[in-house]
Protein backbone atom coordinates (compact mmCIF):
# COMPACT_ATOMS: atom_id res chain seq x y z
CA UNK A 1 0.00 0.00 0.00
CA UNK A 2 2.78 2.54 0.80
CA UNK A 3 5.29 1.15 -2.11
CA UNK A 4 4.12 3.77 -4.84
CA UNK A 5 3.96 6.55 -2.42
CA UNK A 6 7.23 6.06 -1.26
CA UNK A 7 8.91 5.59 -3.74
CA UNK A 8 7.43 8.87 -5.56
CA UNK A 9 8.76 10.81 -2.36
CA UNK A 10 12.33 9.36 -3.27
CA UNK A 11 12.00 9.87 -7.00
CA UNK A 12 10.82 13.19 -6.25
CA UNK A 13 13.45 13.97 -3.69
CA UNK A 14 16.31 12.53 -5.45
CA UNK A 15 15.42 14.77 -8.57
CA UNK A 16 16.42 18.22 -7.29
CA UNK A 17 20.48 17.22 -7.77
CA UNK A 18 20.86 14.56 -9.96
CA UNK A 19 24.42 13.45 -10.54
CA UNK A 20 26.34 11.19 -13.11
CA UNK A 21 30.27 9.78 -12.71
CA UNK A 22 32.08 10.25 -14.93
CA UNK A 23 32.53 6.11 -14.66
CA UNK A 24 28.59 5.84 -15.16
CA UNK A 25 29.12 8.39 -18.14
CA UNK A 26 31.62 6.78 -19.87
CA UNK A 27 29.85 2.99 -19.44
CA UNK A 28 26.69 4.04 -20.86
CA UNK A 29 28.69 5.89 -24.00
CA UNK A 30 30.55 2.60 -24.55
CA UNK A 31 27.75 0.76 -24.18
CA UNK A 32 25.41 2.71 -26.93
CA UNK A 33 27.81 3.55 -29.19
CA UNK A 34 28.51 7.20 -30.84
CA UNK A 35 25.30 6.89 -32.99
CA UNK A 36 23.06 6.41 -29.91
CA UNK A 37 25.02 8.75 -27.31
CA UNK A 38 23.53 12.00 -29.24
CA UNK A 39 20.01 10.19 -27.99
CA UNK A 40 20.76 9.68 -24.11
CA UNK A 41 22.13 12.98 -23.80
CA UNK A 42 19.31 15.05 -25.23
CA UNK A 43 17.65 13.69 -21.74
CA UNK A 44 18.03 15.97 -18.88
CA UNK A 45 20.14 14.97 -15.87
CA UNK A 46 17.50 13.69 -14.14
CA UNK A 47 16.04 11.18 -16.77
CA UNK A 48 19.79 10.36 -17.70
CA UNK A 49 20.33 9.03 -13.91
CA UNK A 50 16.98 7.25 -13.64
CA UNK A 51 18.33 5.36 -16.96
CA UNK A 52 21.32 5.02 -15.98
CA UNK A 53 19.91 3.51 -12.98
CA UNK A 54 17.29 1.18 -14.80
CA UNK A 55 20.42 -0.33 -17.01
CA UNK A 56 22.43 -1.05 -14.00
CA UNK A 57 19.51 -2.84 -11.96
CA UNK A 58 19.05 -4.99 -14.88
CA UNK A 59 22.18 -5.69 -15.82
CA UNK A 60 22.87 -6.68 -11.51
CA UNK A 61 20.28 -8.41 -12.53
CA UNK A 62 21.71 -10.83 -15.17
CA UNK A 63 20.56 -9.39 -18.37
CA UNK A 64 22.96 -9.95 -20.86
CA UNK A 65 20.21 -8.80 -23.83
CA UNK A 66 21.71 -5.74 -25.76
CA UNK A 67 17.92 -4.58 -27.46
CA UNK A 68 16.79 -4.71 -23.26
CA UNK A 69 19.86 -2.64 -22.07
CA UNK A 70 19.41 -0.08 -24.59
CA UNK A 71 15.73 0.63 -23.88
CA UNK A 72 16.94 0.75 -20.22
CA UNK A 73 19.24 3.50 -21.41
CA UNK A 74 16.68 4.92 -24.00
CA UNK A 75 12.98 4.35 -22.63
CA UNK A 76 12.85 7.66 -21.96
CA UNK A 77 14.30 9.63 -24.90
CA UNK A 78 10.57 11.11 -25.74
CA UNK A 79 11.51 13.63 -23.15
CA UNK A 80 14.56 14.75 -24.50
CA UNK A 81 15.52 17.78 -26.48
CA UNK A 82 15.87 15.83 -29.78
CA UNK A 83 12.23 14.46 -29.55
CA UNK A 84 11.19 18.30 -29.36
CA UNK A 85 10.01 17.89 -25.85
CA UNK A 86 10.25 20.21 -22.55
CA UNK A 87 9.67 18.62 -19.34
CA UNK A 88 9.82 20.25 -15.76
CA UNK A 89 9.73 19.35 -12.44
CA UNK A 90 6.20 20.95 -11.92
CA UNK A 91 4.81 19.07 -14.91
CA UNK A 92 5.86 15.55 -13.91
CA UNK A 93 4.39 16.32 -10.09
CA UNK A 94 1.31 17.57 -11.16
CA UNK A 95 1.27 14.30 -14.09
CA UNK A 96 1.69 11.52 -11.39
CA UNK A 97 -0.83 13.35 -8.93
CA UNK A 98 -3.36 13.82 -11.86
CA UNK A 99 -2.58 10.19 -13.02
CA UNK A 100 -3.46 8.61 -8.96
CA UNK A 101 -6.91 11.66 -8.50
CA UNK A 102 -7.83 12.74 -11.59
CA UNK A 103 -6.85 10.57 -14.50
CA UNK A 104 -9.70 12.20 -16.72
CA UNK A 105 -8.94 15.85 -16.10
CA UNK A 106 -5.32 14.08 -16.89
CA UNK A 107 -6.80 13.23 -20.33
CA UNK A 108 -7.98 16.23 -20.95
CA UNK A 109 -5.17 18.55 -20.11
CA UNK A 110 -2.58 16.11 -21.99
CA UNK A 111 -5.00 16.26 -25.37
CA UNK A 112 -3.22 19.14 -26.11
CA UNK A 113 0.96 20.32 -26.09
CA UNK A 114 3.27 21.32 -23.13
CA UNK A 115 4.92 19.61 -20.85
CA UNK A 116 2.24 17.41 -19.30
CA UNK A 117 1.34 15.81 -22.94
CA UNK A 118 5.35 15.54 -23.37
CA UNK A 119 5.31 13.10 -20.65
CA UNK A 120 1.53 11.21 -21.68
CA UNK A 121 3.58 10.60 -25.07
CA UNK A 122 7.36 10.12 -24.64
CA UNK A 123 6.72 6.66 -24.89
CA UNK A 124 5.69 7.03 -28.96
CA UNK A 125 7.55 10.32 -29.63
CA UNK A 126 11.03 8.43 -27.79
CA UNK A 127 10.09 5.53 -30.31
CA UNK A 128 9.72 7.65 -32.87
CA UNK A 129 13.46 9.49 -32.77
CA UNK A 130 15.29 6.29 -32.12
CA UNK A 131 13.80 4.53 -35.04
CA UNK A 132 14.60 7.91 -36.84
CA UNK A 133 18.74 7.30 -35.94
CA UNK A 134 18.70 3.83 -36.76
CA UNK A 135 18.27 2.10 -33.17
CA UNK A 136 17.40 -1.46 -33.54
CA UNK A 137 13.35 -2.62 -34.13
CA UNK A 138 12.99 -4.43 -30.82
CA UNK A 139 14.73 -1.95 -28.47
CA UNK A 140 11.98 0.88 -30.42
CA UNK A 141 9.45 -1.48 -29.52
CA UNK A 142 10.35 -1.68 -25.72
CA UNK A 143 10.71 1.73 -25.74
CA UNK A 144 7.38 2.41 -27.75
CA UNK A 145 5.45 -0.06 -24.51
CA UNK A 146 7.35 0.80 -21.89
CA UNK A 147 4.51 1.38 -19.78
CA UNK A 148 2.19 -1.07 -21.12
CA UNK A 149 1.06 -3.82 -19.20
CA UNK A 150 2.35 -7.00 -20.70
CA UNK A 151 2.30 -9.96 -18.83
CA UNK A 152 2.93 -12.25 -22.12
CA UNK A 153 6.40 -10.52 -23.25
CA UNK A 154 9.20 -11.07 -20.68
CA UNK A 155 11.16 -8.61 -21.73
CA UNK A 156 8.59 -5.85 -21.63
CA UNK A 157 7.96 -6.91 -18.09
CA UNK A 158 11.51 -6.86 -16.74
CA UNK A 159 11.96 -3.29 -18.46
CA UNK A 160 9.08 -1.98 -16.50
CA UNK A 161 9.89 -4.19 -13.37
CA UNK A 162 12.60 -2.15 -13.38
CA UNK A 163 11.76 1.46 -14.72
CA UNK A 164 9.07 1.14 -11.62
CA UNK A 165 11.96 0.43 -8.93
CA UNK A 166 14.35 3.27 -10.02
Amino acid sequence: MFDRPLYRTRQFFGSFRPRLHDGERAAAAAFLGDRLWALFESMNTRDQRHSIDTFRLLKGQGCVDNDLLSAALLHDVGKGRLAGARVRLWHRVVYVLLAAGAPSVLTQLTNGGGGLANLRHHAERGAVVAEALGVGAATVELIRRHHEDDIADERLGMLRSADESC
